[in-house]
């Protein structure tokens, strides 16, 4: 079970941290990733992490140099910080996780994910 945290309101130019912890086992044997789903528009990918949290990350096109992916496995937790918001970041947020074959398993594609959190609302305003 995966459980969201940490949107919020914020000016543009703001930063947030997400927050997704995972309960259960094995933690570390998940590759996890974030995606967002603006109003009227379809879910898209964010960033995805190796089930080490090494260097193998991935980052859309659209986030990349402002948004980190980390993850602890020890707190069975990955974080998003987002920073140099901008209004076309407002959406709902959501972790997933899939159960990683190896440690470059690093899928962008939300149906290749098998586990869901439940969303937290990140709103970004002018």
């Amino acid at each position: 079970q995966l459980q969201a945290s940490g949107g919020g309101l914020v000016q543009a130019g703001g930063s947030l941290r997400l927050s997704c912890a995972a309960s259960g086992r094995a933690f570390n044997q998940y590759t996890m990733g974030w995606f967002r789903q603006a109003p009227g528009k379809e879910r898209e990918f964010a960033a995805s992490i190796s089930r080490s949290g090494g260097r193998n990350k991935i980052y859309a096109d659209s986030v990349k140099g402002r948004f980190t992916i980390s993850r602890d496995n020890a707190k069975n937790t990955v974080y998003l910080q987002m920073n140099s918001l901008k209004p076309e970041d407002t959406a709902i947020y959501y972790c997933a996780g899939d159960y990683a074959r190896n440690e470059f398993y690093i899928p962008m594609l939300a149906q290749e994910y098998g586990y869901w959190g439940q969303g937290t609302l990140v709103t970004v305003s002018n």
